[in-house]
């Protein structure tokens, strides 16, 4: 049978968020419910993808929102790509990316930004996707280096991070909780502010919305001192990794180690949840071609490597169809 491309609609919704639940690489940032927090901030042009009439694939897309001649998956996530449930392999994964690009070249768009999902959020490996796009001419436009820990086997972690943890422990207690969102998002914003001139991207209201939607994936670990919140860590919780999504400190924390007893409780915690990784998230700027050296290496100190998230662009007006 072939595959077949559908447009995404609202009466899909549950369909879809239904079969991200059983794919092999998806993680909650793929579902509508978490996609349609972003309400009419981008124009959605996202695909199903079907065989027989039966789902065997999903793809979250929408406008680039500078450039309307581009889809983008997803340009309100950090990842997206092709979300299947393991039917897609091989020469069917080939056959459905000829498809996607076929479709929304029918819908007049002229470029497609294919933002893959790393292989640390991945359930079982599913990189034929990258395979089906060297196989239609994609180039690889963007790369970012983040830093995981492989809690089935940690490297030891540096002697400074084991200092920071000791000094950390004598100044500071550590919790867990959605209570300390709101002080924890003004000492972000002044960390922001203070050190890049720059805002998060999700404003208090809208963090509160997102932890509220997905209360057991999005977890808040604070550590305070003499009852007021000086340093956080936001989680955002996977099937396969815990991934530090915020990273705060306030100058008083910063001079404790604040951040080592905060990462030490929450790598602890995803170790006891059973995860294989936990991610402290990319240390990149300018596109991924400039590596901020000293935030990587103070994030592989705590025993981690580095995982890639790759970026590749199509352009559908002169992609081959590569058959199989």
């Amino acid at each position: 049978m072939t595959v077949d491309v559908i447009p995404f609609e609202p009466a899909l919704r549950d369909a879809w968020d239904t079969f991200c639940t059983n794919a092999v690489n998806s993680t909650f940032l793929h579902t509508r419910r978490f996609l349609g927090y972003h309400g009419d901030r981008f124009n959605d042009v996202s695909a199903l993808l079907t065989q027989g009439g039966v789902i065997v694939g999903v793809f979250a897309a929408a406008q680039a929102p500078a450039d309307r001649a581009m889809v983008v998956s997803h340009p309100g996530i950090t990842y997206g790509g092709v979300v299947h449930d393991g039917a897609l392999s091989g020469g069917k994964m080939i056959e459905a990316m000829d498809k996607l690009c076929a479709h929304y070249r029918g819908r007049g768009y002229e470029r497609l930004r294919y933002k893959a999902v790393p292989h640390v959020y991945q359930a079982r490996p599913s990189q034929d996707d990258l395979y089906a796009l060297f196989r239609i001419g994609a180039r690889r436009t963007r790369c970012d280096l983040s830093c995981a820990i492989d809690l089935y086997d940690r490297a030891k972690p540096a002697e400074r991070r084991r200092r920071g943890l000791k000094k950390a422990l004598k100044s500071v207690t550590v919790q867990a909780g959605s209570a300390q969102l709101r002080p924890l998002w003004g000492v972000l914003m002044d960390n922001l502010a203070r050190k890049h001139d720059a805002a998060p991207v999700h404003s208090t209201e809208e963090m509160e919305q997102l932890a509220g939607l997905f209360p057991e994936a999005i977890e808040f670990f604070c550590a305070t001192m003499d009852g007021r919140v000086e340093a956080g860590v936001v989680v955002f919780k996977t099937r396969t990794a815990w991934h530090a999504q915020y990273i705060a400190a306030s100058a008083a924390a910063y001079s404790v180690s604040a951040l080592d007893a905060i990462f030490d409780h929450a790598i602890a915690g995803a170790k006891a949840a059973g995860v294989r990784y936990f991610d402290f998230g990319t240390s990149n700027e300018s596109e991924g071609t400039v590596l901020n050296e000293s935030l990587y290496q103070y994030k592989h100190e705590y025993g981690g490597g580095g995982a890639v998230h790759e970026f590749y662009d199509v352009d559908l007006l002169g992609a081959q169809n590569a058959g199989v």
